[in-house]
């Protein structure tokens, strides 16, 4: 029960990063918005990190794992940025959605073994429900799908499955020092691409408050991932987590009036019900 309660705690703080974290994208750019997360998490974990103790008890292992799914995740995150940047957001969205569930769903069935069928129709309707709430509110037919539609949302959710399996391994005994190498990563990799593009910008004053808010719900995301990970079962700790979507769709809606099409609304029933079958 407690992996649930925290899965669901990182989904609700994922999707509400998500939400914020659009509010300054649609400012700063989906880059600069990312990057400012990263890097204004630092201080706080490493002082978090100190004052539990987790510095003096890290081992070189956690630090290689967590910061390698750092790298990675945040190379998943701008592979989507760019299939999305081509215009083929009906097709990019889903399948970097579905492909970063599936990876580490599959990794731990053969890691832990498989669960019972309750749990794997949970599964399935999780993953379903995950590709309706990510398609378009536009309202569009999805066009014919082609490989080469398909090849960087598929590298894109490759690095984000990765990242939650990575992290899953680097944080056994530790929470605040994954998070902290984990963020290190993201950020290198992202100052390279920000400096090697031309995007290396500080944010306005106006700007830090939504900014540290982001900061604030990511954090909590990873946290509760980890934690739940921890006392339960990584995959369905990453399925929860996974349906951050559903809070950012749900914020969207009640915020800032965005209209939610048929399919989202679907995708937000399914949840509740792939809840209950996690939940036997």
């Amino acid at each position: 029960m407690l992996t649930i309660i925290f899965g669901l705690s990182a989904a609700l703080s994922w999707g509400s990063s998500d939400f914020t974290g659009g509010l300054v994208s649609r400012r700063a750019g989906a880059i600069r918005a990312t990057l400012y997360m990263e890097v204004f998490g630092i201080l706080p974990l490493l002082l978090l990190s100190w004052f539990s103790d987790g510095l003096r008890n890290s081992t070189p292992n956690d630090w290689l794992w967590c910061g390698l799914a750092g790298v990675i995740g945040s190379l998943g995150q701008l592979g989507l940025y760019k299939a999305l940047a081509d215009g083929k957001m009906s097709i990019a969205a889903p399948v970097t959605a579905l492909t970063s569930a599936s990876v580490p769903i599959i990794a731990g069935g053969i890691r832990d073994g498989w669960p019972p069928v309750l749990t794997l129709a949970g599964f399935a309707i999780g993953l379903f429900a995950t590709w309706l709430l990510s398609q378009s509110n536009s309202g569009a037919s999805m066009p014919g799908i082609h490989f080469s539609d398909i090849g960087l949302p598929l590298l894109a959710g490759l690095g984000m499955g990765f990242y939650f399996i990575l992290i899953n391994h680097g944080s056994r005994t530790d929470v605040f020092v994954p998070l902290l190498a984990v963020r290190l990563g993201a950020t290198i990799a992202l100052l390279t691409f920000a400096f090697f593009s031309q995007q290396l910008i500080l944010p306005s004053r106006s700007m830090v408050p939504l900014v540290i808010t982001n900061t604030v719900f990511d954090i909590g995301g990873g946290l509760f991932y980890i934690l739940a990970g921890q006392v339960g079962r990584m995959d369905v700790a990453v399925l929860l987590g996974s349906l951050y979507s559903g809070v950012t769709v749900l914020l969207a809606w009640l915020i800032v009036g965005e209209k939610i099409n048929r399919k989202q609304w679907l995708g937000v029933i399914l949840i509740l019900l792939a809840i209950l079958f996690l939940a036997q």
